[in-house]
């Protein structure tokens, strides 16, 4: 790899540095992809592979052959990264040229020139699981102390995952209420202008917006809008 490591205490300072605010879950998943190639020793591609409702895709990649080696699996429906995220465990292949648990993949691996893979599940939730990708170019590129810290990393990278998760969570459902609480505000506002224009109360001029609502076959809150854009505009001519 020609970019020069990064030291596992600094990747982990920068992991916690990144802004959900600023990012979305895509940009996120590339980040957590190139700070571990950046980290763990041996590491030349690397991928980030979500599994949801049972179909697999890569979320981010640090390369192309990153890319198509994961591809690959999911077109057969078996290697590594599948077996790490199903397992939620980590899945060490250090001689593909000699690996037989998944023989059609490692043979094209191996032609496109990598020779080692290491896979950790990541447990995001409970309907989404992936897996932190790392491919080597060397035999046995992932000694035990390489395998350790891809697991701590992980580790790190599940939480900027889960906490990405529940950003977006949030930020939608913040959206919802700021919706809905627009829609309450021109709702009183149409109901002020009936109640001052017929002289009814709250209730008579809400079940007025609801007839006129249902008449219509129009949403209560364009219904609303409408008589409010149109008191507006009388006021103004």
């Amino acid at each position: 790899m020609s970019q020069d490591r990064l030291d596992p205490t600094a990747a982990f300072a920068e992991l916690g540095r990144i802004s959900l605010a600023e990012n979305d879950l895509h940009g996120v998943l590339s980040r957590v992809a190139d700070l571990a190639l950046r980290t763990v020793p041996g590491a030349e591609e690397v991928s980030m592979t979500l599994v949801r409702g049972g179909a697999a895709e890569t979320a981010a990649y640090t390369g192309p052959l990153a890319l198509v080696l994961d591809e690959w699996q999911y077109q057969r429906g078996a290697g590594p990264c599948l077996a790490a995220a199903a397992e939620r465990a980590t899945v060490s292949a250090p001689d593909l040229a000699g690996d037989r648990r998944w023989p059609e993949w490692a043979e094209r691996a191996v032609a496109a020139g990598v020779r080692s893979s290491l896979s950790v599940g990541l447990p995001i939730e409970e309907q989404v699981d992936g897996a932190l990708n790392i491919y080597g170019f060397r035999r046995a590129a992932f000694d035990r102390d390489a395998v350790v810290l891809a697991e701590t990393f992980a580790g790190y990278a599940a939480v900027a995952l889960a906490n990405a998760n529940l950003y977006g969570a949030t930020a939608k459902l913040a959206r919802q209420l700021e919706a809905a609480m627009a829609s309450r505000a021109v709702i009183e506002q149409a109901k002020g202008i009936i109640m001052g224009s017929r002289r009814c109360t709250a209730d008579e001029a809400f079940a007025i917006l609801t007839a006129i609502s249902q008449d219509s076959n129009r949403k209560l809150r364009d219904v609303a809008a409408a008589l409010v854009a149109q008191a507006w505009n009388g006021g103004n001519r």
